[in-house]
């Protein structure tokens, strides 16, 4: 089945006349008639009642109708979509990240991108470190960010964006929200929360229950959202990269003597063809100046 035929096909369908229809589509009748007649035989039946005056659909041609229309149409969209995509009137951004990254590193560059182009299409995939590397295996994203990937692939680009410390998370009114540094003796009483979905919880928790924190009976998290909610409430405390946004009334406090710090990537494959928008993306986020977000 050929395009022109369909078009044709509905061109009649329309007009309901083979003349005005070859018309309509710049072509001699014979011609028209001819494609026609070939998709017939290659749908098995007449689609139209040649009568006089005017032509008519038969039953295979009425529900053939909003089939053939509807392939047209979306052919035609694709015509028009790889058009813009050339002539860079749309573009198309498929990053992957951690479930630890927040999506707010990205906003203002993002905003930026987005005035290169009329139209731009995002496409945010969410995931473990593993997961994001599947991403980038699979074509399904064409840019990672994650502090790391496990596992190793060969075709792995990798560039440090910015390094960032944790930082202990409380409630406004907790009891320690008043003093300007934490020590370990302080944290003993408090109930932790862990954020099992952090490339580094299994290092931040090491380096907690090595100075006698008790980190073994604390409660295990799935989301930063949560995370946040339950210490709103009080029902925890929690250690949180520099970059990761809090709400008015949670506060941010350093554990003395405590090494917990993060480098967060940003990944890509080697030897493959990004799209313009990927490339641009990865330039900004390369070039960026983090030390104002990440301390």
């Amino acid at each position: 089945m050929e395009m022109h035929q369909v078009r044709y096909f509905l061109a009649v369908a329309q007009l309901l006349n083979f003349t005005r229809a070859a018309e309509e589509c710049n072509v001699t009748q014979p011609s028209l008639t001819r494609a026609i007649k070939q998709l017939e035989a290659e749908l098995g039946g007449d689609l139209f009642r040649r009568e006089r005056p005017a032509a008519q659909l038969t039953e295979l041609g009425q529900r053939m109708h909003p089939l053939l229309k509807q392939c047209y149409e979306a052919a035609a969209g694709a015509r028009s979509l790889a058009s813009s995509f050339k002539s860079g009137e749309v573009g198309a951004l498929r990053v992957a990240l951690t479930h630890a990254i927040d999506l707010s590193l990205l906003i203002p560059h993002l905003n930026q991108i987005r005035r290169q182009f009329n139209r731009l299409e995002f496409r945010f995939l969410r995931g473990s470190s593993r997961e994001v590397a599947d991403y980038l295996k699979k074509g399904e994203a064409e840019l990672g960010i994650a502090a790391e990937i496990d596992g190793t692939w060969e075709r792995l680009d990798v560039w440090p964006l910015f390094t960032e410390n944790f930082d202990l998370v409380i409630a406004k009114d907790h009891r320690l929200a008043s003093q300007s540094t934490i020590e370990f003796d302080d944290l003993r009483a408090e109930q932790m929360l862990s954020r099992n979905y952090c490339e580094h919880a299994s290092r931040i928790s090491s380096s907690l229950r090595e100075h006698g924190i008790d980190v073994d009976h604390g409660h295990e998290i799935s989301c930063e959202r949560d995370l946040l909610e339950l210490v709103e409430a009080d029902i925890g405390i929690a250690m949180v990269p520099r970059t990761s946004p809090l709400p008015e009334n949670l506060k941010r406090a350093a554990v003395s003597g405590l090494d917990a710090r993060r480098t967060v990537n940003l990944y890509g494959v080697a030897g493959r063809q990004r799209t313009a928008v990927a490339n641009a993306v990865m330039r900004m986020l390369r070039g960026a100046d983090w030390r104002a977000i990440a301390g």
